[in-house]
């Protein structure tokens, strides 16, 4: 795996997913919630957006509102979800709430699609049996 490829995927997949629960909890994002969401320096943040806008994931009002477009969107949950099933997994085999949490973070960058979806299959069918 290309780990500098990996890196910048990671990165975009973090920025998408906190602009997505930024909308839900604040309605409009602009780069300083993002900022102080990450506890990122606005500079870096700034850099971050135009490179998700020129990758087509965002888009900029002149009034500085962040918008995701439908790529954008579609990532961000796909993360979100990623993120939830797994830590929601961890908790119910005993791990620790934060630790669970931060297992996920860094879990949902690298789960393959194919062990991501087994893995939701399974859950889904304890689930369905209780």
């Amino acid at each position: 795996m290309n780990h500098s490829k990996h890196r910048s995927n990671e990165s975009i997949e973090d920025y998408l997913e906190t602009i997505l629960s930024l909308q839900k909890k604040l309605g409009q994002v602009r780069s300083i919630d993002i900022a102080h969401e990450m506890d990122f320096s606005k500079p870096s943040v700034s850099v971050a957006m135009k490179n998700l806008r020129e990758k087509g994931y965002i888009t900029m009002a002149d009034n500085g509102y962040i918008t995701l477009t439908e790529t954008g969107k579609k990532q961000a949950e796909d993360t979100l979800e990623k993120h939830y099933i797994l830590s929601n997994w961890l908790i119910s085999l005993g791990v620790d709430k934060e630790i669970a949490q931060e297992d996920a973070c860094r879990m949902e960058h690298d789960i393959s699609p194919e062990s991501f979806s087994a893995i939701k299959a399974h859950i889904n069918s304890i689930s369905s049996k209780k």
